[in-house]
């Protein structure tokens, strides 16, 4: 038998997340997770709806401010509240383990199962475009390369925390440098005498857009600026504690903001508000107009790696939901392994993985992947994001005396108009989906299926689990930074 110094220590639920995590993996994370394909689309659209190039900028801009307050918001959260389950740690501490139950199924169930399989499906798209893989035949391909790149990158978030960390640090840096390429494409049209900003647009195109138009089209911005909550779930893992946090989480708000405003400014200079309005693909038209056919291949390449990041992003913030169920429900301990060794929730990340590629499969099945993904996720997303902006009044009134290193500046006003932005985008989002159908099913009452049986699990783990069982172990792993000294 080995020396004992020479053992390796195993996954275990006595093992919790320890702080290795610094300023730029943090931030890396949080512009991997934000930066998706929307960027790629959802500028076009904004121009549509705002009308002139006033209003189209005011909207990119007020889409940064709205997410630095809820970024502020979120600070205070995480400062107080330090750990792995993140927004799920939040709802159990203010409205109890059975709202705090339900998220976690949506999160697993919907919310980060179904983003992990929709950007698989957008990198599958984009990547067959470049390098067509049909091997089953014609459009097998996508189908094949989102299989694959599930695949890997859990491969690569299993072998370690850093693995994964080091992974999304290099797509991040790739993806920014896609973007700053869209930019260079803008400045070299212009260079050439090209600009578009130049071309005459029409009275009517240039009129200030009605109250309906513009909240339409911040709908878009503000989706294309969704995901930097997910930070909240590497709290307990970041070093520096809530000072650490709060950093990365403004850091990355104020350098998502400035490359978004770049980009739109790119497309603006190289195509022109009318222009911008009327591309069916606003990236594919810059490059072609820059570089031609190479263009187009270069940017299929760009969302594909975009795609990539998000993935990976997701797979590291997600698992740790998972995690923190099976530390609150006995009946899930499994769930709840940490492995020391490698610093990730190795069993929450498998089932995660494996829920993934499910529904990879169905949406494969049931034909346009991306659409079926993503029709009945936002409506769950923003009533849960909702809830968890309300979580911040909540623990302010029932835990008045908590630590609080970060307070959200201008209360109640900044976490009340957070409130009120996620309730607009709850009530926009169920107006989407009214129309939408995923099998024939109206997509909203699948969302209310998925939470019917949610509710019905529930139900079987309190039967199932005897009161004295139920001993909900959530504050012990919400980890300070003298608990998570070796």
């Amino acid at each position: 038998m080995p020396p004992a110094a020479t053992l390796k220590p195993t996954p275990s639920a006595d093992a919790a997340p320890r702080p290795v995590l610094g300023l730029r993996e943090a931030v890396a994370l949080i512009v991997g997770v934000v930066i998706g394909a929307g960027v790629f689309k959802a500028p076009a659209l904004v121009a549509a709806m705002a009308g002139n190039t006033a209003w189209m900028f005011g909207a990119w801009i007020l889409g940064g401010i709205v997410s630095l307050v809820g970024a502020l918001c979120y600070a205070e959260l995480t400062s107080a509240y330090a750990h792995a389950g993140g927004d799920y740690h939040f709802l159990h501490r203010a409205f109890g383990r059975s709202v705090a139950f339900l998220f976690g199924w949506a999160r697993f169930s919907v919310i980060t199962t179904g983003s992990i399989a929709l950007l698989a499906f957008v990198f599958g798209d984009y990547m067959n475009q470049a390098v067509a893989l049909d091997l089953l035949g014609a459009g097998s391909g996508s189908v094949i390369y989102a299989i694959s790149v599930i695949l890997l990158l859990t491969w690569a978030n299993l072998r370690h925390i850093r693995t994964g960390m080091a992974t999304q640090t290099l797509f991040t840096v790739l993806e920014v440098s896609g973007l700053l390429m869209i930019v260079a494409a803008a400045v070299y049209i212009a260079l050439l005498g090209g600009a578009g900003q130049t071309q005459a647009v029409p009275a009517a195109t240039a009129s200030v857009p009605s109250a309906s138009a513009f909240g339409l089209a911040m709908v878009f911005v503000l989706l294309t600026y969704g995901g930097w909550n997910e930070a909240a779930y590497i709290s307990a893992e970041m070093k520096g504690g809530s000072r650490s946090m709060t950093k990365a989480l403004v850091l990355s708000i104020l350098v998502i903001t400035a490359l978004y405003l770049l980009v739109v400014w790119a497309y603006w200079q190289g195509l022109g508000l009318k222009g911008m309005a009327g591309s069916e693909a606003i990236a594919a038209d810059l490059m072609r107009k820059a570089f031609g056919s190479v263009g187009e291949k270069v940017i299929s390449v760009m969302v594909a790696v975009s795609a990539l990041t998000s993935i990976n992003a997701t797979m590291i913030v997600g698992a740790r939901t998972s995690y923190a169920m099976g530390r609150d429900w006995p009946i899930l301990r499994w769930l709840g392994v940490w492995d020391a060794t490698r610093g990730t929730p190795t069993n929450a990340m498998y089932i995660q993985s494996a829920a993934a590629l499910l529904l990879v499969l169905v949406g494969a099945q049931i034909g346009g992947g991306f659409k079926a993904m993503v029709e009945f996720t936002a409506p769950v997303f923003w009533g849960f994001f909702l809830l968890t902006g309300v979580s911040l009044f909540v623990l302010r009134w029932r835990e008045p005396e908590a630590p609080r290193p970060f307070k959200a500046p201008l209360y109640p006003l900044l976490p009340l108009l957070f409130c009120a932005s996620c309730a607009y985008m709850l009530w926009s989002s169920l107006s989407y989906v009214y129309d939408q159908s995923l099998g024939g099913i109206n997509a909203a009452w699948i969302g209310v299926l998925v939470m019917a049986s949610g509710l019905g699990l529930l139900l079987l783990m309190r039967r199932l689990a005897p009161p004295a069982a139920r001993v909900s172990v959530s504050s012990s792993i919400s980890l300070s930074s003298s608990e998570e000294q070796p």
